[in-house]
């Protein structure tokens, strides 16, 4: 079995019972698969596996902390996916939210690797809506507010790492030939 074969069906034993919060997995897998082809093929799996499994934490069996990446890299390392662990641990700047949590000891236990799988993991999950529409960094980040309010460890650490985020999500749509389309400036 591939291991985005079994992380599909990991994550989907974990998170469909969630409904929107396994559509977004669902639907951040699906880019990534369509952005896998262009990394190297060691890669392309790791990619795919990590955008199912990048929102395990918030599954009841998994949550412990209450800080996703973390409750999820955890139980990804206890079935020894250290890579992966790495990954869920550190996706979509995370440390930016472990910070007002104080959760940053514990999310320094995992290697952030900081590589290209990383920045596309990012980019996939900035731009699949909660129900795994399409959108904008922008448009998610006004979302995330929407949903989780102004002061918000998430909506402070979306914040806090938008020029990075930014980065990440200029990266690849260089790397996918796209034109970036968003203002230089960071949403308040």
């Amino acid at each position: 079995m591939e291991l985005s074969d079994w992380a599909e069906n990991h994550a989907r034993r974990l998170l469909s019972p969630l409904g929107r919060r396994w559509r977004h997995a669902e639907a951040v897998a699906s880019q990534a698969r369509d952005l896998a082809t262009g990394l190297a093929p060691e890669d392309r799996e790791v990619l795919v596996a990590a955008a199912y499994l990048h929102d395990i934490g918030y599954a009841p069996e998994v949550a412990v902390t209450g800080f996703h990446p973390l409750d999820g890299a955890r139980h990804l390392r206890s079935l020894g996916h250290h890579r992966l662990a790495g990954l869920v641990a550190h996706h979509t700047g995370a440390r930016h939210e472990a910070r007002p949590r104080g959760l940053q000891e514990e999310l320094a236990e995992f290697e952030d690797e900081a590589s290209l799988v990383a920045v596309a993991l990012a980019y996939c999950d900035l731009t699949t809506g909660p129900d795994g529409e399409r959108m904008t960094p922008e448009q998610r980040l006004v979302d995330v507010a929407a949903r989780y309010g102004d002061d918000s460890p998430v909506t402070r650490g979306l914040r806090t790492g938008w020029s990075e985020l930014m980065d990440a999500v200029s990266q690849v749509e260089t790397l996918l030939g796209q034109t970036p389309q968003r203002a230089a400036v960071q949403p308040r």
